[in-house]
């Protein structure tokens, strides 16, 4: 039986469409995206087993390409349409921050950033590029490293915000470990980080750390 077989109340689709997204599980979500199984199981038997297979819609979504291709029912046009489900909810999340201020809307500042570094498997050292009155002129990502740190060069840090006219940041780094807890160094490089921007008029608002959908603020730990 194919999904077009079901009652239909309960297809996912017409479901998304009457209900909304809550109502719809992880795998009933990506039947909509995938739009058909493989001959032997429908989408939503599919995106069952995919999620078994890695464990979370976060860990599916971020395998390598090639990873995805290797898997039975996934082709190309199912693997473009799942790496396109993040590209798009950080876009969106990009946009909200860029109408407001940024600490008016912290939880999409939060999800912005837990989509865009949650499932990173390397370190990234980042920064929200903020005006006067703290909306987002731009995030970038500006420094990358392996599993463990970082290397984060103060000089490019001050030139993006001296390039975008910056009046505050707040920097944001994710631990691949899974572990949101500030380091020692963490807070270390915060604070010469906070006095070489005070040279040049930038404020540093807060350090946040990304471990998967966890995140910790150093402004919120009075460690800034």
């Amino acid at each position: 039986m194919t999904i077009t077989d079901w009652p239909l109340a309960e297809r996912p689709r017409e479901r998304l469409l009457a209900q909304g997204g809550d109502a719809l599980s992880d795998a009933e979500l990506l039947a909509v995206v995938l739009r058909s199984g493989d001959g032997r199981r429908d989408a939503v038997q599919l995106g069952r087993t995919l999620l078994a297979q890695h464990g979370s819609l976060r860990e599916l979504i971020a395998a390598p390409v090639s990873a995805l291709l290797a898997l039975p029912g996934l082709g190309p046009a199912k693997v473009a349409a799942l790496k396109a489900v993040p590209v798009l909810a950080q876009r969106c999340f990009a946009s909200t921050l860029g109408r407001a201020s940024v600490f008016a809307q912290s939880a999409d500042v939060r999800g912005f950033l837990s989509q865009r570094l949650g499932a990173q498997v390397r370190e990234v050292f980042a920064v929200l590029l903020l005006d006067s009155q703290h909306r987002l002129i731009r995030y970038s990502e500006l420094f990358f490293g392996t599993i463990d740190s970082a290397s984060v060069h103060p000089r490019e840090l001050l030139r993006e915000a001296i390039r975008v006219n910056a009046a505050a940041v707040i920097l944001v780094h994710n631990h691949p470990s899974g572990v949101a807890e500030p380091s020692a160094p963490d807070i270390r490089l915060t604070e010469r980080l906070k006095d070489l921007l005070a040279e040049i008029d930038v404020r540093v608002l807060d350090h946040m750390i990304v471990a998967g959908g966890e995140i910790t603020s150093l402004a919120e730990r009075g460690l800034l």
